[in-house]
C-alpha cells in the first residue's frame, strides 16, 4: 500500500485529486491510503515520514507549499513530493527542495497520471536495495530485504534470505559497514540481523522468522534499544 497525503485548501481540488487517485488506482492495480491537509501547517505538525508520496499546493492560508516542503526535508529526505499550483514561477523552486515535479491548475488525469507514475517509479526505486554477492562458480544479486540475517563461519558468511542461504567470502564487519543505515545490527560478534524480520526477543536470542539467534550479553541491551526504535518508527 501507497501512503499518500494530499494538502490542499481547495474542498474542489482535494476531490478531485481523490479522484484521480482512485482512477489510477483502477487503472494500475494499485492501492492508496490517503490522508488530507488543509494546509501546510497540519502535516507539519508532528510530522513523522509517514508518507511514501505528497501531492502540495503552493498557496495555502497559514503554511504555504514551499515552507512546509522545508521542514519536511529536514526530518525526511525520502518522501517523494509533487507541486500542485497554478503558478509555474512558484514551482520551479521545488527543485530547492527536492520536488520531483509539479502539476499546474487546472490539473487534466493525463498530466497528473503521468507525474504519479514518475512518483510511484521514484519510490519502488528507493524501497528496493541490492547488492552483490560472490558465491561458488559466479555471483548473484540480492534484495537487502530480503535478508533474514547473516551468519560468520571462519572467513566465509552464509547469507539466510528468503529464497535460501548463500555462502560467500568476506567478513561480518565488511558486510556490517555494506549494509550500514540499512536497519542490520550485530547481535554478537557472529550474527548480523535484519530488524524488519525480527518477530521478537525471547532466552536470550532474537527470534528471526522462526528461528533463533543468540545475543551476546554485551551486545543485548543495545540491541534492544535500536530494535525497540526501529519498531516505533515502524507502526507510526
Amino acid at each position: 500500500m501507497i501512503k499518500i497525503a494530499i494538502v490542499e485548501d481547495e474542498t474542489s481540488y482535494v476531490e478531485q485529486l481523490a479522484g484521480f487517485l482512485k482512477q489510477y488506482e483502477k487503472e494500475q492495480g494499485e492501492t492508496f491510503d490517503i490522508t488530507v491537509f488543509s494546509d501546510g501547517d497540519g502535516i507539519v505538525n508532528k510530522y513523522k515520514a509517514q508518507f511514501d508520496i505528497i501531492l502540495m499546493d503552493i498557496q495555502m492560508k497559514f503554511m504555504d507549499g514551499m515552507s512546509a516542503a522545508e521542514e519536511i526535508r529536514k526530518v525526511d529526505t525520502e518522501v517523494v513530493i509533487i507541486f500542485i499550483t497554478n503558478m509555474s514561477q512558484y514551482a520551479i523552486r521545488g527543485y530547492a527542495v527536492d520536488a520531483l515535479d509539479y502539476v499546474l491548475k487546472p490539473v487534466s488525469y493525463f498530466a497528473f497520471s503521468q507525474r504519479l507514475n514518475r512518483a510511484i517509479g521514484r519510490m519502488k526505486r528507493r524501497e528496493q536495495k541490492i547488492i552483490f554477492l560472490n558465491i561458488r562458480g559466479g555471483a548473484i544479486r540480492v534484495d537487502v530485504a530480503n535478508i533474514y540475517y547473516i551468519e560468520s563461519q571462519g572467513h566465509n558468511l552464509i547469507i539466510h534470505t528468503a529464497s535460501g542461504d548463500y555462502e560467500s567470502p568476506g567478513s561480518i564487519k565488511d558486510m556490517e559497514e555494506k549494509l550500514s543505515g540499512m536497519n542490520f545490527f550485530r547481535g554478537n560478534k557472529g550474527y548480523l540481523i535484519n530488524f524488519a524480520h525480527v518477530e521478537g526477543v525471547q532466552d536470550g536470542c532474537a527470534i528471526v522468522k522462526g528461528e533463533q539467534v543468540l545475543l551476546s550479553r554485551s551486545r543485548k541491551k543495545e540491541f534492544m534499544e535500536a530494535l525497540t526504535k526501529y519498531w516505533g518508527e515502524v507502526v507510526k
